[in-house]
């Protein structure tokens, strides 16, 4: 059976560079913002994300504005609440196909910001934890989005602090210097290749 290892970690803490990282080595893995993203996307998904906002929230094209939806459920956690309700369902159902394809492999991993937030870590065999300082995360996203400092902060605030996450973690690997990480990271991988 193809054990699931979750990769998380807060906003502009590195773990997407991770997870190609990973990838690049031929292991299955699942982006589930990606394939959220897309799923959004569909028109019935579309639909029923449209109902939950007083004004529009498509742009010109018929594409959701994901910038709007985001201004409305980062102020409003009962919003947040109802958008995840119609997301996180498709994108379950969506992961289980996807495991089923490489259910050949001795793991995947599943790539998730927000995977103790859901709940998502108790699906998982193993958990391995992306972090950097504060600081550091907030200068990252703000460059990577051209974002604030108040609105990276905003998002840091809507995610489980750091500390309970270590606690939950299997692996932890501080994100401050790239080389490292990777070294550190392939060092998890062969640990997990052999168990």
């Amino acid at each position: 059976m193809t054990r699931i290892i979750g990769l998380t970690g807060g906003i502009g803490s590195g773990k997407s560079t991770v997870a190609n990282y990973i990838a690049s080595k031929g292991i299955p893995v699942y982006i589930a913002d990606e394939e959220a993203k897309k799923i959004m996307e569909r028109t019935d998904v579309k639909h029923n994300i449209q109902n939950l906002f007083p004004q529009s929230v498509l742009n010109d094209d018929n594409t959701l504005n994901r910038n709007k939806i985001a201004e409305f459920v980062f102020s409003n956690p009962e919003k947040l609440k109802q958008l995840n309700a119609i997301v996180h369902p498709e994108v379950k159902n969506h992961f289980g196909n996807w495991i089923n394809e490489h259910k050949n492999v001795p793991f995947i991993i599943k790539e998730v910001a927000i995977l103790f937030e859901t709940g998502g870590h108790k699906d998982c065999d193993k958990v391995i934890l992306i972090t950097a300082p504060e600081e550091v995360r907030i200068e990252r996203a703000m460059k990577r989005d051209n974002s604030s400092k108040k609105s990276v902060s905003a998002r840091i605030k809507n995610q489980l602090p750091e500390a309970d996450k270590i606690k939950l973690s299997d692996f932890v690997v501080e994100n401050t210097n790239l080389e490292t990480t990777l070294l550190k990271i392939d060092e998890i991988l062969k640990i997990l290749a052999k168990t």
